[in-house]
């Protein structure tokens, strides 16, 4: 098979750039994938597939860029240039742009290849319906909330034009049947994108590092924790270090660099800036806790995976998709409400002034993550297209028969 993969890659700052990264490198180690096609944005720097060195061929086609309204054609004109077999489209709702209009023309791409018969897939990683837009950093008016809604479900239906829409959570599966009375979901997981060996759970404790890792600024903040942290420092005399991994959310630039300004009169308080793809083993590892500092989720968290792959106890809201996925896949941590400092403060000190309790919590969760592997997804995926494509082939014969004896 030839498959396609129309995505942000890294080096790109558009979301979903790191996911891709792992479902490429998994996808090219599968025999029945011929050749990888990645049709991704236009980028500075060349897209990394250092990692390549057995597996299919990649060709990597830059196609679109965010917010461009030209990116429905372009994406066509790559498609019918490179002929891929089926198409994997990895997408959120603002993944061609922050602007309604480049948006919605860049979901409709799914419709376009179903009108070309070409089989294809919508990994769709959030649903507009299980966010909440006030605490995510979209609105908080009443009336902006059912424009986003009615936008939100415009671009649904679009989305649902594909031959099979996947999705990470099990409750997205049930809002998507009931309120589009869709039959063409799928539930297939979020998947942890690598898995080592298992670890021995020990970890540096001068200092101990309590770690937060993402895009801040909107939804994901951090001076709760860093307020939390010196309050657990005060009751227990422990050597705590706060390590913020990762940068601005691109919609709140600046956000770190004043959290910075505003908390410097409090010790240990490291900002790591962007982590290099092999520079996050050692970022987890170090790390004593994985702090999920949220107002909301906005879909399957990969870092909660990724804490896991890597043993790591975690302190998170019970709140959203956070929730299903420790129903759902198995995960465990500390719980504490989302704007309470002193509920984070109570839900780390559990865990730090409680080394079995601790390494209890990362057993559970390198657990979970293992029972996943992205190997599995990505074959999960590879059955998925084998079964458009029988359905698609039954179909052309039903037509064929019918053309024979009308």
């Amino acid at each position: 098979m030839k498959l396609a993969i129309v995505t942000a890659y890294p080096p790109s700052k558009v979301t979903l750039n790191e996911y891709a990264y792992h479902l490429v490198k998994h996808f090219r180690q599968k025999e029945a994938i011929t050749e990888l096609v990645l049709l991704t944005d236009t980028t500075v720097g060349e897209k990394d597939i250092t990692f390549v060195e057995n597996g299919c061929k990649i060709t990597i086609k830059e196609c679109w860029a965010f917010n461009s309204y030209t990116n429905i054609i372009s994406v066509t004109k790559a498609i019918n240039a490179t002929k891929p077999d089926a198409v994997l489209f990895n997408l959120q709702f603002m993944k061609f742009g922050d602007k309604k209009v480049a948006a919605a023309l860049g979901l409709m791409l799914p419709l376009v290849c179903k009108l070309k018969n070409i089989p294809n897939i919508v990994l769709l990683h959030n649903i507009l319906e299980e966010v909440d837009l006030g605490n995510a950093g979209f609105t908080t008016n009443k009336i902006m909330k059912k424009i986003y809604g009615f936008i939100g479900t415009t671009l649904t239906k679009l989305i649902l034009q594909a031959d099979m829409v996947a999705v990470t959570i099990e409750k997205y599966v049930e809002v998507l049947e009931t309120k589009y009375k869709a039959k063409n979901i799928k539930l297939i997981p979020h998947g942890t994108f690598e898995i080592p060996q298992e670890p021995d759970y020990k970890v540096p404790t001068a200092p101990m590092q309590i770690m937060t890792f993402g895009k801040f600024g909107t939804y994901k903040k951090v001076e709760g924790m860093i307020e939390a942290v010196e309050m657990v420092r005060k009751s227990t005399g422990l050597d705590l270090e706060v390590v913020i991994a990762g940068t601005d959310n691109p919609n709140v630039l600046g956000y770190l660099e004043k959290v910075k300004a505003d908390y410097k009169h409090i010790s240990q308080v490291r900002f790591t800036g962007y982590v290099e793809e092999h520079k996050v083993p050692t970022i987890f590892n170090e790390s004593a806790v994985v702090v999920f500092p949220y107002t909301s989720t906005t879909g399957s968290s990969g870092v909660l995976h990724q804490a896991g792959s890597y043993g790591k106890a975690v302190v998170m809201p019970d709140l959203g998709d956070l929730a299903h996925l420790v129903r759902d896949e198995g995960y465990q941590g500390e719980f504490f409400e989302p704007t309470s400092v002193k509920s984070l403060a109570k839900a780390i000190e559990n865990i730090v002034t409680n080394e079995t309790y601790r390494i209890k919590l990362g057993k559970v969760n390198y657990k979970a993550a293992t029972a996943l592997p992205m190997s599995k997804i990505t074959d999960m995926y590879l059955e998925t297209f084998a079964s458009i494509i029988i359905n698609k082939n039954l179909s052309e014969n039903e037509k064929l028969m019918a053309g024979k004896y009308n």
